[in-house]
C-alpha cells in the first residue's frame, strides 16, 4: 500500500503556526513510508476564498520545503461532489431539514433548559411530501443532513488510541447548506476516496468530526484512512493563545528563522523525543512516529525556536546562504563568523566589523602596546597564523599575557570585546587593514 496523506487548507487567509505544524507532519509522514504527500485547497466556501491565499500557501510551503505531490481543488469537483450528492439522497441517506437557525438555536435553548443535550431531534424526517411542499412554497430552502446509524463509533487512533463514540448521542450533521453551498464534512470524505488517502493526519479538534465522517466512509462503501488527531498547540504560557493565530511565515521570516528551525520544532513538540537542530529533511523524516506523540497539549515557546535557529545557522553552508550575504563575503569569512549569529541578517555587521570602518574604544593605559602591536603587525609572516604569530611576539616584547594581552588587540582589530575567533578573523582583516587600525588605536 503507497501511503498517501494530504494537507487541506482553506484560502480564506494565510497559514498560521498550527496549520503548518499540520502541513509538516503530513509530509513527514508520507516521505517517511515512500509515500505521497498531496495538497488539497478547501475552496468549496466561494464567497470567502481568494486566489492570493492560494498563492500564499503554496509559497508558504515551498519555503518550508514542503513540496506537495500533487494537488487538488475541490472547487473544481462539483460535479463529483453532485452525483454523491444524488445517490446518498435517493439511498435516504441524506435528508432535507427545513428549520431556520434562529428555530434551531432556540431549540438548543430549551433543551438546555430542561438539562438535556443540544441534540437534533430529527423533526424533519417527520414531514410528509405535502409539509416539504408547503414550506418551499413558503419560500423555505431546506438545508441537508447525514442521517446517522445509531450505533457505536469506534477506531484506532494513531496519536489517540481506541476511540468510541456513541452516533446517538450526536446531531445528524449538516452537509449543505440552504444555498447550495457545501460544508466541510462530505466533500472531504468524498476526496479521500477519490484520491486514495491512507492517512488522515490533523489536529484533535477534529476528533468528532471523525467519527460523523466513519459513517459517511461507510455509506460510500469505502475502506476509511487511518487516523491521527495530534494535540492543538499552546503558546510558551501553557495555555491556548490567539497570538498563535497570528504567527505565520511572514512573522518566522521577518524574524529571521530558519525553515529548517521550524520543521525541526515542530516536528518533535508533543513527543517524547527530543527537540534537536536537524537541518537535514530525511533525517528528522527517518525519526518521525505517531507512537511518540502524546495527547499533553504541545508547547510551542518563540525562545526555544530561536534557540534551535542558532544552532541550525551554525551549520549552514554557505552555498545554503550566499545569496543572503553582504557582497564580498566568502566562504572563508561566513565560516568563521558562523559561529557567533543567532541569525543569518547578523553576518552583515560581522562583515563590517571585517572589512568596514570601526571605532575601538581603547584605554591611554594600552595605547603604548599597541605601538607595539602595530610594530609587529608589519614584521610577522602572515603567510601561516599570523594571530599566534602576533601575540607570541608580544607576549615576549610586551611581558603581557591573558587578558590584558589579547582584549586590547581584539578592542583594536574589531571594536568589539567579543566575537569570532581571531585566529580566523585576522587574517580575513588582512595586513594592511590590521596595521592600519592598530596604529590608528594607538594614537
Amino acid at each position: 500500500m503507497t501511503v498517501v496523506t494530504r494537507f487541506a487548507p482553506s484560502p480564506t487567509g494565510t497559514l498560521h503556526v498550527g496549520n503548518i505544524r499540520t502541513a509538516l507532519h503530513n509530509w513527514l509522514w508520507a516521505k517517511r513510508h515512500g509515500g505521497r504527500f498531496l495538497l488539497r485547497i478547501d475552496d468549496t466556501d466561494q464567497a470567502r476564498s481568494e486566489e492570493r491565499f492560494v498563492e500564499a500557501i503554496r509559497a508558504d510551503l515551498a519555503w518550508l520545503g514542503l513540496r506537495p505531490d500533487a494537488e487538488v481543488r475541490q472547487s473544481a469537483r462539483f460535479e463529483r461532489y453532485e452525483a454523491v450528492f444524488a445517490d446518498l439522497v435517493a439511498r435516504g441517506t441524506l435528508y432535507p431539514a427545513y428549520e431556520t437557525p434562529e428555530e434551531l438555536d432556540l431549540r438548543r435553548k430549551v433543551l438546555l433548559g430542561r438539562g438535556l443535550p443540544p441534540v437534533y431531534e430529527r423533526t424533519a424526517l417527520a414531514l410528509s411530501d405535502a409539509d416539504r411542499a408547503a414550506l418551499e412554497a413558503d419560500g423555505r430552502r431546506p438545508h441537508w443532513r447525514f442521517r446517522l446509524e445509531h450505533a457505536s463509533i469506534v477506531w484506532d487512533d494513531l496519536i489517540r488510541g481506541p476511540q468510541r463514540f456513541d452516533a446517538a448521542t450526536m446531531s445528524d450533521p449538516v452537509v449543505r447548506r440552504a444555498d447550495g453551498s457545501w460544508l466541510y464534512l462530505l466533500p472531504s470524505v468524498i476526496d479521500d476516496v477519490d484520491l486514495r488517502i491512507t492517512h488522515v493526519v490533523r489536529g484533535e479538534d477534529h476528533v468528532s468530526n471523525t467519527a460523523v465522517q466513519l459513517q459517511m466512509f461507510e455509506s460510500m462503501g469505502a475502506t476509511p484512512p487511518a487516523f491521527a488527531h495530534g494535540a492543538l498547540l499552546t503558546g510558551s504560557e501553557g495555555k491556548l493563545s490567539k497570538r498563535l493565530g497570528s504567527m505565520g511565515v511572514a512573522h518566522f521570516r521577518e524574524a529571521g528563522i530558519e525553515p529548517e528551525a521550524l520543521r525541526a520544532l515542530l516536528a518533535r513538540i508533543g513527543t517524547s523525543q527530543p527537540v534537536e537542530p536537524i537541518v537535514d529533511a530525511d533525517a528528522l523524516t527517518g525519526t518521525f512516529d505517531f507512537a511518540q506523540f502524546g495527547r499533553a497539549p504541545a508547547r510551542f515557546d518563540e525562545t526555544e525556536l530561536a534557540g534551535v535557529n542558532a544552532r541550525i545557522v551554525h551549520q549552514l553552508p554557505f552555498d545554503h546562504v550566499a545569496q543572503r550575504l553582504p557582497a564580498g563575503m566568502d566562504a572563508a569569512a561566513w565560516e568563521a563568523i558562523r559561529p557567533n549569529l543567532e541569525r543569518v541578517a547578523e553576518a552583515a555587521d560581522w562583515w563590517a566589523v571585517i572589512a568596514g570602518e570601526i571605532a575601538p574604544a581603547i584605554t591611554d593605559d594600552d595605547r603604548a602596546f599597541l605601538v607595539q602591536a602595530a610594530e609587529r603587525a608589519a614584521a610577522i609572516d602572515w603567510s601561516a597564523d599570523p594571530w599566534h604569530a602576533l601575540t607570541d611576539a608580544l607576549k615576549q616584547a610586551s611581558g603581557r599575557k591573558g587578558r590584558a594581552l589579547f582584549l586590547p588587540l581584539r578592542l583594536a582589530l574589531t571594536g568589539r570585546d567579543h566575537g569570532p575567533d581571531m585566529a580566523v578573523l585576522l587574517p580575513l582583516i588582512g595586513r594592511a587593514r590590521a596595521i592600519e587600525r592598530l596604529s590608528a588605536a594607538a594614537n
